[in-house]
């Protein structure tokens, strides 16, 4: 064999062992991957598997998900209100807080209530900061507040009870007018914190006659002379029960002993029973 027959065949058989050197670096290179991709899938699965039954967790990236979408909206061209109908200083008005701004457990309440309830959490961040306030110049504990704020309510101050109690605490407005005169008068009942302060006054007021948590309640009620309060009292501790496990940091389920859509509280039942004279005795 020449010299160059030689050289050709040594050439032809250094590319055919690249060909299979890079073959085989090739074929290890896609095995590799594809086990990554199928570790990182598994991987993937087991998370959303935990995270799908942590509720917090879930909430958690629920949040960020939502901020991370509002972050990357389009810019849209800003609406122009009628210059007749604007109101730059109207936000002074609004009964809201950043529910952020609150201490860890006032924030904890604030949005539990907010999604046990299906209400904003910035109004509920304000009441729960008001009635931790009240609670401790007035010596009423703030889960209490909020418990009877819940039953009688359900956080919609605009609520009316067939007897006349009003707001966010029912109170009777016609027979704690006197009240609402440092609010500037009787329509003050449906501002959510004159009414609170006012319903917080009665309350502690109520419980100091009767002498006890639980008969005061039944006052606050209208039912103190009653024997039957239609579980009004068990539903307030009961849900005070929930909000001191989610102040401590425990779990509670939103929809834990939710009473049915739209149950309020009986004093109407109470009311058809008491006498007009007694009327001074309800909230």
């Amino acid at each position: 064999m020449t010299a160059l027959g030689k050289i050709a065949r040594a050439y032809g058989n250094t590319c055919s062992s690249v060909r299979v050197f890079v073959a085989d670096v090739g074929a290890g290179l896609l095995e590799v991957s594809h086990n990554s991709l199928a570790l990182l899938g598994l991987v993937t699965v087991a998370v959303a598997l935990f995270a799908g039954g942590r509720e917090e967790i879930r909430t958690a990236i629920e949040e960020q998900a939502l901020d991370w979408l509002l972050a990357r909206q389009e810019v849209r061209e800003p609406g122009h209100l009628d210059a007749d109908l604007a109101e730059p200083n109207a936000v002074a008005r609004a009964t809201a807080s950043d529910p952020k701004e609150l201490p860890r457990p006032q924030a904890a309440v604030a949005q539990w209530l907010s999604k046990r309830y299906k209400v904003a959490p910035e109004p509920v961040s304000r009441l729960v900061q008001e009635a931790w306030q009240l609670g401790q110049r007035m010596s009423v504990e703030p889960t209490l507040i909020l418990a009877v704020m819940a039953i009688e309510s359900s956080f919609n101050p605009f609520a009316q009870s067939p007897v006349g109690a009003q707001g966010l605490m029912q109170v009777m407005t016609r027979v704690h007018n006197d009240k609402y005169e440092a609010f500037g008068g009787q329509r003050a009942a449906f501002d959510p914190v004159a009414n609170l302060r006012v319903g917080v006054q009665v309350l502690r007021e109520c419980i100091s006659r009767a002498g006890g948590l639980e008969s005061g309640l039944r006052q606050y009620l209208g039912a103190g002379a009653m024997t039957d309060d239609g579980g009004y009292v068990n539903r307030v501790l009961a849900e005070q029960s929930h909000l001191r496990r989610v102040v401590e940091g425990k779990p509670v389920a939103v929809n834990a002993g939710l009473p049915p859509a739209n149950a309020g509280p009986v004093d109407a039942a109470a009311a058809n029973i008491a006498a007009p004279q007694q009327l001074a005795l309800l909230r």
